[in-house]
């Protein structure tokens, strides 16, 4: 397969059943390039590593920066819903990615929305390999909480429809506010679009809980960030963890919704390098 069109530099990293495919960025590439261990950037739903735009670059001045695609997500086209488009799978998938590029003492985990619960999932499987974690808008449901209605049900089954256009701006108006996704520049569409059909894998783990157990037994720095203006279910998922993990930062980023590293990007890097710096 040649290379996909980005601005970032692709690589294909071959797995025992499948390939993930990711981008890096960091002076020298080495393990310690920069002077620390490595950051590690997991997109969330719709998303693939363009995704950190913004972040990478930024991140690449002082550190080494992984960012992969999460199996199933753009460039592999692959048919939906699929088996291995699942947060354990993903987060395996990483801890072999981590290992495979020579980050044996670990990385600085950041994940977004659904790449938080991911990032989590790598910190439990895993814990030797996260040097700390930074969970930003999480909104997976804890065990101990009821199943809740699939807020995006009505755009998987517009997607079943054939309405992929409905679909996308029915999901993504509802994280980031009403008209979000006609407002939205071009390589962000481009994104979504290439990645909508994940959406009929993502329903089938819509209720995938954490328990409340594991989470409080983090042992790593823990930041929570969330979005000034994201929806209010994403403030409790961090009020809980918060609870959990008396230890834990939090921080929020103004004139942002839950997007917020593409809405502000300059205050979500400053805000998750200085936590890194001190972890």
């Amino acid at each position: 397969m040649p290379a996909p069109r980005t601005d970032l530099p692709h690589h294909v990293l071959p797995l025992p059943d499948g390939r993930l495919h990711y981008t890096q960025a960091g002076a020298g590439m080495g393990v310690d390039a920069g002077g620390g261990a490595p950051i590690l950037l997991i997109h969330g739903s719709l998303c693939d590593y363009r995704y950190w735009r913004w972040q990478v670059p930024a991140f690449a001045e002082t550190r080494r920066v992984i960012a992969p695609s999460l199996r199933g997500c753009w460039p592999e086209a692959q048919p939906h819903p699929q088996a291995q488009y699942a947060v354990e799978r993903h987060a395996g998938d990483l801890a072999h990615l981590l290992r495979a590029l020579g980050a044996h003492g670990g990385a600085h985990v950041v994940g977004h929305s659904r790449g938080a619960q991911v990032a989590l999932a790598l910190a439990l499987q895993a814990p030797q390999l996260c040097r700390s974690l930074t969970l930003a808008d999480p909104g997976f449901r804890y065990a101990d909480e009821p199943e809740t209605p699939v807020f995006y049900a009505d755009a998987v089954q517009r997607l079943r429809d054939g309405d992929t256009e409905g679909a996308i701006e029915q999901f993504i108006d509802t994280v980031n506010g009403a008209d979000t996704w006609r407002r939205m520049v071009g390589w962000f569409k481009d994104m979504v679009r290439d990645n909508a059909a994940t959406l009929l894998s993502q329903v089938r783990e819509a209720n995938l809980p954490v328990d409340p157990r594991d989470a409080a037994a983090l042992s790593c720095p823990v930041l929570l960030v969330g979005g000034a203006q994201s929806p209010a279910k994403y403030g409790t998922r961090q009020d809980r963890l918060q609870q959990l993990l008396p230890q834990a930062r939090r921080a929020r980023i103004a004139l942002a919704a839950h997007g917020m590293n593409l809405a502000n990007p300059r205050a979500f890097n400053r805000t998750v390098l200085e936590f890194i710096a001190q972890a």
